[in-house]
């Protein structure tokens, strides 16, 4: 087995024994597990606390695109923090503890254990999607009688987009920043850019920052061409990887 195979499969035994497959996956699960409820009752909640507010509450009857929208905001918002937060130490975890000494000593260059770290993660987040996407989908039939796959596979799929690119990001930021709380800061000063580049036009239209509304857009049937997001998204996550295996390999260890 190569050195790089064999790191490979020590990072995914990694998530499977450790908190990352808790932590993330919790997350997810509890959104689809709860949104297509939260959707489904949510008009009567309002209804139900108007009478002691004075208030008159006229809401239309909610439907399977709510469920769905529910989940997407979810994924753009909460699981993108989250994923901040916990792909932040992924690298500068490994310098701390001295893990990456002994693992360089092997034949593994810096390049594959960047490279490994990228995949293995990419698969707990894609994974970890992709089941809370089909519990959302199960759920919202069970819900509303009515749940169309297309539009909540289209949906998640541009999040995942968004989700690798902010992936490769934080990588390049461990790897940069010595603390998991600096990069941590820094990916979330990203997020926040981008957040609100998407209120203006260009940049939806030709950068990352338009996939922050796609989800939601392809929900409502409301997305026009999202091409040059998605590209420039999947060249960013690639530029983040390239950029931390140089930031990587210029560190001490």
């Amino acid at each position: 087995m190569s050195p790089f195979r064999a790191f490979l499969g020590k990072e995914l035994w990694e998530i499977v024994k450790t908190w990352r497959i808790w932590v993330l996956p919790g997350i997810v699960l509890f959104f689809a597990i709860t949104g297509p409820v939260i959707a489904r009752f949510t008009p009567q909640l309002l209804q139900a606390v108007a009478p002691d507010t004075g208030l008159v509450v006229q809401i239309p009857d909610p439907t399977f695109r709510d469920a769905y929208l529910q989940w997407a905001r979810n994924l753009v918002q909460i699981v993108t923090f989250a994923a901040i937060i916990i792909f932040a130490g992924v690298v500068s975890g490994e310098r701390r503890s001295g893990t990456a000494v002994l693992v360089l000593t092997k034949p593994l260059s810096r390049t594959a254990f960047i490279v490994a770290k990228y995949l293995a993660q990419g698969a707990l987040l894609i994974g970890t999607v992709a089941v809370g996407t089909a519990i959302t989908w199960a759920l919202t039939y069970a819900v509303f009688g009515e749940a169309p796959l297309l539009p909540l596979a289209q949906a998640t799929g541009m999040w995942l987009v968004w989700g690798l690119m902010i992936l490769g990001i934080m990588i390049f930021l461990s790897s940069l920043v010595g603390s998991q709380a600096g990069a941590a800061g820094l990916g979330l000063g990203v997020f926040v850019f981008l957040s609100i580049a998407s209120i203006w036009e260009p940049a939806v239209r030709y950068s990352p920052a338009g996939l922050t509304s796609a989800p939601a857009e392809i929900i409502l049937g409301r997305a026009g061409s999202l091409l040059w997001p998605v590209v420039a998204g999947l060249v960013l996550a690639g530029i983040s990887v390239a950029a931390a295996v140089v930031a990587f390999s210029r560190k001490e260890l």
